[in-house]
């Protein structure tokens, strides 16, 4: 069940952990799982012993194009099979039952990953199956478990939900993306000196209106003002809407008659 068509493009690149799903039921899951994988950069999946067999068609329409991973997928009998060429192999528990081994957190986990592998041994990764999780014996096989911290009153997720989590931290410990980033779309944060330019096309304006007529207020209010425009990143085409609003307010002040608000009653 391979080569089929529209699936993404979906390539190893460097040394990634190996997705070992451990007796999955739902063939839906398995490829929920997959496109999970391909938005965190992993590739390799391995399957122990799935209850309905493998393949199965509904992996493939639920991978929502991840259909690389899945075509590559390796089928095993035990858990110990699967992670035979592996040198560190990490299983999620949300539950450790009484085992003494290092437990990491998803974060913590996807960090000690990174610097295995820049040393180029390679790692599984352990998920149980949807509704019993990983047993002991499947917990001898790992060197250390990973528990989610998530609510202690609702920590329900489901096994798709699960991969995600260990692919996000995996992609975010080498990510490189700004925590925060202004959107300008196809304009561009504005220098300083334009920005003073409408500063002063503004106050101008608000002097002939008469609203700054207060003179003993009058440079505390233009400092509020300034505050108020400096404290943001104005893009260079919302200055060009600030500007052509300020000279159509003044020019129907103008056309009006009216030397600053409310000479006519208004």
């Amino acid at each position: 069940m391979t080569g089929r068509d529209g699936g993404a493009d979906l390539k190893p690149s460097g040394n990634t952990p190996v997705v070992v799903l451990v007796r999955p039921q739902l063939a839906d899951n398995i490829g929920a799982c997959a496109r999970a994988m391909g938005n965190g950069g992993l590739f390799e999946m391995r399957i122990v012993a799935p209850r309905d067999g493998w393949p199965q068609e509904r992996a493939w329409r639920n991978a929502s194009g991840a259909d690389r991973i899945l075509d590559a997928a390796t089928v095993h009998d035990s858990v110990a099979d699967a992670v035979a060429d592996l040198h560190h192999v990490f299983a999620t528990c949300p539950r450790p039952r009484h085992i003494v081994k290092p437990v990491l957190t998803a974060r913590g986990a996807a960090a000690e990953m990174r610097a295995i592998a820049d040393r180029g041994l390679r790692i599984g990764l352990l998920f149980g199956p949807e509704r019993a999780g990983l047993d002991n014996d499947d917990m001898a096989q790992a060197d250390a478990l990973i528990r989610y911290p998530l609510n202690p009153g609702f920590m329900s997720l489901n096994l798709a939900q699960a991969v995600m989590i260990i692919a996000y931290e995996w992609w975010m410990a080498a990510d490189d993306t700004p925590a925060r980033e202004l959107m300008t779309n196809e304009s561009q944060v504005a220098p300083k000196g334009r920005l003073e330019n409408f500063l002063t096309h503004l106050i101008g304006e608000l002097d002939a209106s008469g609203f700054l007529r207060n003179l003993p207020k009058r440079p505390g209010m233009v400092r509020n003002i300034r505050h108020f425009f400096q404290r943001g990143e104005a893009t260079e085409q919302e200055l060009r809407t600030l500007h052509g609003i300020v000279t159509e307010l003044s020019l129907g002040r103008r056309l009006r008659g009216r030397t600053e608000p409310g000479a006519d009653g208004g």
